[in-house]
């Protein structure tokens, strides 16, 4: 008796357990889609997901509608799973890795496009807590997102495509704490271009297609970069574009003041402009003292953008000397005859001996073309600005020059 008495109380005790923990695992799983959304309205985007059930340490929703400033809101009926949730004491969320099912959808009528894209995956996805995201915690959102190949489609025939993409950072210290800085980098392998799709909407510019023999393109798009909070140094080594039989063009980058309270004063100037009356002459005065702010807080150390041909160049000259009616070396001549006088219309002389003499050799010899900006010491912005109003004096204060076939 006493033995089936405390059988029936394991079990009325078991199920009004169950009756408890179901809604708390549903609450759990909100409260955990919630915070994706405020988290992620911070940068401007607008999540409404699809319900949510907890297994475990996953939460699985059904779902979700994307918005973007500008953008229509994009509707992803597909489940999502977050594995490895954990809850941090602040109220946020650690995420082990975000994954989707791969993607094969219809996204245009006219003309009909399509979208396949596989093995999307995120790994390290940093939730902060708290009502307020500070830029130093919007910074650590990712460790790592990556995709397999992607084709887009127009009428049935293939016009973008990619084998991969791998993003990655790595945080110190750890995600999730008070960041010092960042490494981060990107790579894009595999791209395929058809611009066959051009020379039908724009025979013009088909014409030169064919002649450079550019139905297709193809290449890899490589970045570095490096981040210091602390003087919020940036510095962006590498951001190749590196297309074969075309060329390839490298930006980089290094400037000072981009620390996690300068990209604070800047959201909060974002969010102002995008809720308040823009056209207000208190609003309009605002901006222009955050600006101003802003513009003496970063100061620009070096920047650099180098193409070097890969028979691109060489190829629209013969190109456009065809098209005029003489042969490359004529063609040459009568460009770089005229240099000078383009430059004299500038009305900064000084810029003549900056420009005319590298830009020449890279005609007679399209190798490579250098551009950098390197002031004797870190400048802001705001200083920047205002030299100017003296062009030349602008030229020696950002230290410009340029290089060819070097």
């Amino acid at each position: 008796m006493r033995i089936t008495k405390s059988v029936s109380l394991m079990l009325l005790a078991g199920v009004a357990s169950i009756g408890v923990v179901q809604p708390s695992m549903a609450l759990e799983a909100q409260a955990f889609l919630d915070r994706v959304a405020l988290v992620y309205k911070t940068i401007g985007y607008e999540f409404a997901f699809g319900e949510g059930r907890v297994e475990g340490d996953t939460v699985i929703v059904d779902g979700v509608k994307v918005g973007l400033a500008g953008i229509d809101t994009f509707d992803f009926p597909t489940e999502i799973t977050f594995s490895g949730v954990t809850e941090r004491s602040d109220g946020g969320y650690m995420v082990r890795e975000v994954s989707i099912p791969d993607i094969d959808t219809e996204f245009a009528k006219k003309p009909s496009g399509h979208v396949t894209l596989a093995d999307v995956k995120m790994e390290g996805l940093y939730l902060p807590g708290g009502e307020a995201i500070p830029a130093g915690a919007l910074l650590q959102l990712v460790q790592s997102i990556s995709t397999g190949p992607l084709s887009l489609t127009r009428d049935g025939k293939e016009v973008l495509s990619y084998d991969s993409v791998v993003a990655g950072s790595t945080f110190t210290p750890a995600q999730g704490e008070a960041i010092t800085d960042l490494t981060s980098k990107l790579t894009v392998s595999g791209i395929t271009v058809d611009l066959t799709s051009v020379k039908e909407e724009d025979p013009a510019a088909g014409a030169i297609i064919d002649e450079l023999g550019l139905d297709t393109v193809s290449g890899n798009v490589t970045q570095n970069l490096s981040w210091s909070m602390a003087d919020g140094r940036m510095v962006m080594d590498q951001f190749l574009f590196d297309f074969a039989d075309v060329g390839a063009l490298d930006i980089n980058l290094d400037v000072t003041g981009m620390t996690p309270e300068m990209l604070d004063k800047i959201y909060a100037m974002q969010a102002a402009m995008a809720t308040g009356d823009a056209t207000s002459e208190e609003a309009q005065s605002a901006q222009m003292m955050s600006g101003m702010q802003l513009m003496q807080a970063i100061s620009i150390v070096s920047a650099k953008v180098r193409y070097d041909d890969a028979s691109l160049a060489g190829k629209l000259l013969d190109f456009f000397a065809s098209q005029s009616g003489g042969d490359r070396a004529t063609f040459v001549a009568g460009l770089k005859s005229m240099l000078p006088t383009l430059i004299d219309q500038s009305g900064i002389p000084t810029l003549k001996d900056v420009v005319v003499p590298p830009v020449s050799a890279f005609l007679d010899d399209p190798q490579s073309l250098e551009v950098t900006v390197q002031p004797e010491n870190p400048t802001t912005l705001l200083v920047l600005t205002a030299a100017a109003a003296n062009p030349a004096g602008l030229i020696t204060a950002l230290g410009l020059a340029i290089t060819a076939n070097e």
